[in-house]
C-alpha cells in the first residue's frame, strides 16, 4: 500500500508483527513467568564492549537488511531483482555492444536473462589476482565497470551493488560468459561461490552474458514472479531504447500473458505513447516527440527522449526514466520536461494574444497531459538504491534546454494542434481558479460554518494550497508539534489512542466514534459514499506517529481507514507517512539522526566525523522530542522526508486482500498470515 523504497522493511515488520509481538509475549509468560526485576537484573548485567560490536562481512550485509538495497521483501521488491539483471544488458545494449537480450521465466521461478553483449570480464581481478572479475562483480558490494565512466558512458547501475545483490538474495545463481570464443561458467549459492569459474566448452558463435537465478524463499516467503508484472516491465524497457530486442519467454501460463514474444520498436517513445493512449481522443493529431543528443549540443554525454499528447478521454499519466531505469516518483529529468512544456506553451499564449495563457501552471499541463521522458547521463545522482527519483541538478537544465526549441518550432509548425491544446488547457486553468476562488471562501468562514473538533490546532492559510494536517498520537506529541510547526500552513489534529478499526464495524459505530469523528470534522468531508474530495480542506494529510510497534499500529489503522471509507483521497496523492527518527547521534558538535537500529549500527561504525564518545539518545515518542528536533526531522519540508501512501496501480486487489486479512474481523486470516511470515521477522521492538 505504500509505495516507497526508503526504511518500507521496518515498517512493514514493526505493522504486521503486533500480533506476532503479543503472542510471543504470551508463549514466554506460559513458559517462565519472569518478575520484571529479574529482567531488569539481567539488563544490567549484560556487558557491552568491542566484542558486541558486529561486522557484518562479504554479502552478509544485503540478507541482513534486504530493504536497504531492494526497498523490502515484498512483491516490488522481488520483481526488483529481475530488473537489476536487466539493466546491466541494457547498459551493454545501449553503449552499443549487444542488439538482443531474452528474458525467460521457467516453471520453477527462476528467472534466465542473457544478452549478446561483450561478456562479463573472466579474467583475474588485478586487486583480487585468486579470483575471477566475474566472482569479484557478483560477491563484493560496490564492484563494477560503471564508476569511472570508461567502459559505460551512461548506465543504469551505478552504485556496482545491482548483480551482488542479486546473488546475495538468491538460493541459487549460474552465470555464463561466452568471452573470445569460449564458454564459462560459476555458480553461486546466497552469495557464495560453489567453486572457482570454469572453462566448459568452446563457444565460435555465441557472445555475452547468461544469469539465471531463482529467489531464497527464506528472504521473500511465498511471493512469486508474475508473469504479467515481468511482461510489461521488460516491453518498457524495448521501448526506451529502438536499436534493442528483447525476446520473452514463460513456461507459467497465466490465462493472460503470451507465452512468448518479441519486443522491437523503431519509434521508440512515440510508439509507447500511441500505444498507451489506444482510441482515445487526443488535442494533437499526433504525440510532440522527439530525441537530442547532449554532446552534439552541449558537449556532454548523454541524450533525452520525449513523447508527449493531451487527451479529454483520461486522466494524465507521466512515465519517466533515466538510463532505462523508471523513476516512479520523477525528478530533475521530469521538472526540466514539464518547465520547457509551460515555458513554451505560455509564450505561444502570448504569440497568439491569449492572455489567459499566463495563468497556466504545471498542475493543468499534467491534468489530462500524457508524457513518457527518458534520458541518458552520466552519473547520475538517485535517491535511494532503488533509484525512484532522479536528483542530479544538472539534468533539468540538459533536458530544459533540448526541450524547449524544440516544442516551440512543432507548435509554429502544427497551428491547429497547438490552438487545440492551449484552449484546452487555458479551460483548466480557468476552472482550477474557480475552484480555489471557492475554497478560498469556503475557507475564510470555515470556522463559522463548520464545527472544527476542539483539540484541532488549526493554520492561519485562507487557502487549501501548501497547508497540511499532521495526524499525531495523543497530547504530548500534540504539544511538541505545536512549538515545532509553521503555523501559516502546519495544523495538527492529536487523536486519543488508537482509533476504531474500521473493518467490519456498523455504520452506526463509526458515526458515533469521537475520533473518526474529530478526524472528519477537521478534514471537512464525509466517509463513504457522502466523501467529496473538494471538500478536503488540506493538501497534505500526515500520519505523524511514534517510531515504534504502538505507531506503527495507529498508522496501519489510520491507513485502513483512509483505504476503506476515504479512497479518493489516497489516489489523489494527498496522503503521507512522516518519518520520525528512532535514535539522535552527537560527537561532538556532530549531529545525526537515524531512522532505525540499521540506520544507527551504520554511523556507529564509520563514525560522526566529530571529537569524542559518539552519544546514543533513543526517542521514546514523539512527545518527548524537543519542538527543534521534531522540526528539523519531522515537519520542516526543507529537511524532512515523506513518504506518499499509494495503491499499487499494478495489483490494486492484492492491496484490498492484505487489508482485509490482517485488518479484518477473521481472526484466523490473520493467524495464517504470521505463520507464513513471522520467520522472517529479524527483530522485535518491545
Amino acid at each position: 500500500m505504500v509505495k516507497s523504497a526508503r526504511n518500507m522493511d521496518r515498517a512493514a515488520r514493526q505493522v504486521f508483527s503486533c500480533p506476532a509481538t503479543s503472542a510471543m509475549n504470551t508463549a514466554n509468560q506460559r513458559k517462565s513467568s519472569p518478575m520484571a526485576s529479574d529482567l531488569l537484573s539481567s539488563a544490567a548485567n549484560t556487558d557491552y564492549d568491542a566484542s558486541s560490536i558486529e561486522v557484518l562481512e562479504g554479502l552478509e550485509p544485503v540478507r541482513k537488511r534486504p530493504g536497504m538495497y531492494i526497498g523490502g521483501t515484498d512483491e516490488r521488491a522481488l520483481h526488483h531483482l529481475v530488473a537489476e539483471v536487466l539493466d546491466n544488458s541494457m547498459d551493454e545494449a545501449v553503449a552499443g555492444h549487444a542488439n538482443r537480450i531474452e528474458v525467460e521465466l521457467h516453471a520453477d521461478y527462476s528467472v534466465t536473462i542473457r544478452d549478446n553483449g561483450r561478456g562479463i570480464p573472466v579474467d583475474p581481478h588485478p586487486k583480487f589476482p585468486d579470483k575471477s572479475a566475474l566472482e569479484v562483480i557478483l560477491c563484493t558490494l560496490h564492484a563494477g565497470g560503471k564508476f569511472s565512466g570508461k567502459a559505460y558512458q551512461t548506465s543504469g547501475g551505478l552504485h556496482g551493488v545491482g548483480a551482488s545483490v542479486v546473488n546475495a538474495l538468491s538460493d541459487s545463481m549460474v552465470v555464463e560468459v561466452a568471452r573470445n570464443r569460449e564458454l564459462y561458467e560459476q555458480r553461486f549459492a546466497r552469495g557464495i561461490p560453489l567453486g572457482p569459474i570454469a572453462k566448459i566448452g568452446a563457444a565460435p558463435n555465441r557472445r555475452g552474458t547468461s544469469v539465471t537465478f531463482h529467489a531464497d524463499e527464506q528472504i521473500f516467503g511465498k511471493h512469486r514472479f508474475k508473469p504479467a508484472r515481468l511482461f510489461a516491465s521488460i516491453r518498457s524497457k524495448a521501448y526506451l531504447f529502438s536499436g534493442v530486442e528483447i525476446r520473452w519467454k514463460t513456461e507459467i501460463d497465466d490465462g493472460e500473458t503470451p507465452r512468448e514474444a518479441t519486443f522491437h520498436f523503431p519509434g521508440g517513445l512515440s510508439d509507447y505513447l500511441v500505444e498507451t493512449l489506444g482510441k482515445a481522443s487526443t488535442y494533437a493529431e499526433a504525440p510532440f516527440a522527439g530525441t537530442v543528443d547532449f554532446q552534439e549540443r552541449f558537449n556532454v554525454p548523454g541524450k533525452v527522449e520525449w513523447a508527449v499528447n493531451w487527451t479529454p478521454s483520461r486522466d494524465g499519466l507521466i512515465q519517466s526514466y533515466c538510463n532505462t531505469v523508471p523513476t516512479p516518483e520523477g525528478g530533475t529529468h521530469e521538472s526540466g520536461f514539464w518547465a520547457a512544456i509551460l515555458k513554451g506553451i505560455k509564450a505561444y499564449g502570448e504569440l497568439v494574444n491569449n492572455r489567459k495563457a499566463s495563468n497556466i501552471t504545471r498542475d493543468d499541463l499534467t491534468t489530462g497531459g500524457c508524457a513518457l521522458v527518458s534520458c541518458f547521463i552520466s552519473e547520475p545522482e538517485f535517491v535511494g538504491q532503488t533509484k525512484d527519483r532522479l536528483a542530479t541538478v544538472e539534468a533539468q537544465r540538459l533536458v530544459e534546454n533540448s526541450v524547449r526549441d524544440r516544442f516551440d518550432n512543432w507548435l509554429a509548425a502544427d497551428t491547429k494542434s497547438a490552438g487545440a491544446i492551449l484552449d484546452f488547457l487555458v479551460l483548466r486553468a480557468g476552472e482550477r481558479l474557480r475552484r480555489r476562488q471557492e475554497k478560498e471562501t469556503q475557507r475564510k468562514s470555515a470556522t463559522k460554518k463548520l464545527r472544527l473538533p476542539g483539540k484541532l490546532t488549526d493554520c492561519t492559510s485562507k487557502t487549501r494550497e501548501g497547508t497540511e494536517l499532521f495526524i499525531v498520537e495523543g497530547d504530548s506529541a500534540g504539544g511538541s508539534g505545536k512549538g515545532a510547526r509553521n503555523r501559516v500552513n502546519q495544523a495538527l489534529l492529536p487523536l486519543k489512542g488508537k482509533i476504531l478499526n474500521v473493518l467490519g464495524a456498523a455504520s452506526n459505530k463509526l458515526g458515533s466514534n469521537a475520533e473518526i469523528s474529530d478526524l472528519c470534522e477537521a478534514l471537512g468531508v464525509g466517509i463513504g459514499t457522502k466523501f467529496n474530495i473538494d471538500d478536503l480542506r488540506y493538501e497534505k494529510v500526515i500520519i505523524m506517529t511514534d517510531a515504534d510497534v504502538d505507531g506503527a499500529h495507529i498508522a496501519s489503522l489510520l491507513m485502513t481507514f483512509f483505504f476503506s471509507q476515504m479512497r479518493p483521497l489516497i489516489d489523489a496523492g494527498h496522503l503521507y507517512l512522516a518519518c520520525p527518527p528512532l535514535f539522535r547521534l552527537t560527537q561532538g558538535a556532530k549531529r545525526v539522526y537515524c531512522l532505525d537500529e540499521a540506520e544507527k549500527d551504520l554511523w556507529l561504525a564509520k563514525g560522526l566525523g566529530g571529537k569524542g564518545k559518539i552519544d546514543v539518545s533513543r526517542f521514546k515518542g514523539l512527545g518527548e522530542m524537543d519542538a527543534k528536533d521534531l522540526k528539523e526531522t519531522t515537519m520542516d519540508p526543507s529537511t524532512r522526508k515523506l513518504i506518499r501512501v499509494t495503491v499499487d496501480e499494478d495489483t490494486p486487489g492484492e492491496t484490498g486482500d492484505l487489508i482485509e486479512r490482517l485488518m479484518g474481523k477473521k481472526p484466523e486470516k490473520r493467524f495464517e498470515y504470521i505463520q507464513a511470515n513471522a520467520k522472517f521477522v529479524e527483530e522485535l521492538d518491545l
